[in-house]
């Protein structure tokens, strides 16, 4: 009997292993189709994101007279740098440029900083308006930031500064009215996705450091920032581009041209009474390629930032 039994063990093992590879395939099967229709979303979205940026590339090499003569969709004439040259020189683009810097670089930092300071007291301090707060700060987010248009230009309007400050003795004209309203708008946003990674974050850590002795403040600089470094690469690239791409907010409260950021600086190559669409989307492009180059520089650490407080805990 014991003879028998071995060949029929054998067969059955035979057999489930067989079975174990055919359901091994199956799932590759389904897996790998999965994977097919996400790729060909993905493909089609990044072809529907490039397609305009490239059309404006496309037109901006061309010279005005050959899309006149052959037509926009036309493939004749010929390409150059010309209205590159042209839009920079007309347009005061690197006057621009440094005043879009001006108001950038500030408000990103203070956005960072104020956001994370909020987002540890709602969440790593345990008291009990912490909810609270956080669906405050987050509910801001839902209100449109044209609503309040008006009663902010009357606000910076009556606002009086010292003329060592601005030169018409309010907070109209000013970088610093436009770094506060964007900080303002921007802090919301930038709590929530920080309360969250913070929340993610071992409690251990901050209970170790208390037992040691460390205050709050030792406690959110010393443990808390360092590892919230992913996020603040994540949430600096996005509001780099936030806050360079507004248009709105520089337009409203800076009236002087000199002191207009970068993306107001293509209504200097608009004619009175006649406009080169060419030019204009050489104007668009140059306007573009910073927040590329920081998002070509930085997309690794946006995508880390992004995802690792999803995995944690």
């Amino acid at each position: 009997m014991s003879s028998t039994a071995a060949p029929q063990s054998r067969t059955s093992e035979r057999r489930a292993s067989a079975a174990v590879v055919v359901n091994d395939a199956g799932r590759a099967k389904n897996k790998g189709k999965r994977h097919y229709g996400t790729h060909l979303f993905l493909v089609v979205m990044a072809v529907m994101w490039l397609v305009p940026l490239g059309w404006a590339l496309y037109t901006a090499l061309r010279p005005s007279w050959a899309t006149n003569q052959y037509g926009y969709f036309s493939i004749q004439g010929p390409f150059n740098l010309d209205n590159f040259v042209q839009a920079w020189t007309q347009g005061g683009f690197s006057k621009y440029f440094w005043n879009s810097v001006i108001i950038t670089v500030p408000a990103v930092f203070l956005t960072l900083f104020l956001a994370s300071l909020m987002a540890f007291a709602v969440s790593r301090v345990n008291w009990k308006f912490n909810i609270t707060l956080l669906i405050m700060f987050t509910a801001g987010n839902l209100l449109p930031p044209q609503v309040l248009a008006a009663p902010l230009f009357l606000m910076m309007k009556h606002f009086e500064v010292p003329y060592a400050i601005s030169d018409s003795g309010n907070m109209l004209n000013t970088y610093i009215s436009v770094i506060a309203v964007n900080t303002a708008f921007q802090i919301g946003f930038c709590t929530f996705v920080l309360s969250n990674y913070m929340k993610a974050l071992s409690p251990d850590l901050t209970e170790a450091a208390l037992v040691d002795g460390a205050g709050l403040w030792r406690q959110y600089w010393e443990i808390i920032m360092p590892l919230c470094r992913p996020a603040f690469a994540a949430l600096g690239t996005l509001e780099v581009i936030f806050i360079y791409n507004d248009f709105f907010w520089p337009l409203l409260f800076i009236q002087n041209g000199d002191r207009l950021p970068v993306t107001t600086a293509i209504n200097n190559l608009q004619g009175q009474f006649f406009n080169d669409y060419n030019l204009l989307a050489a104007g668009a492009v140059i306007t573009v390629i910073p927040t590329l180059v920081i998002y070509l520089l930085l997309q690794r650490q946006l995508v880390a930032g992004l995802t690792l407080g999803a995995s944690k805990g």
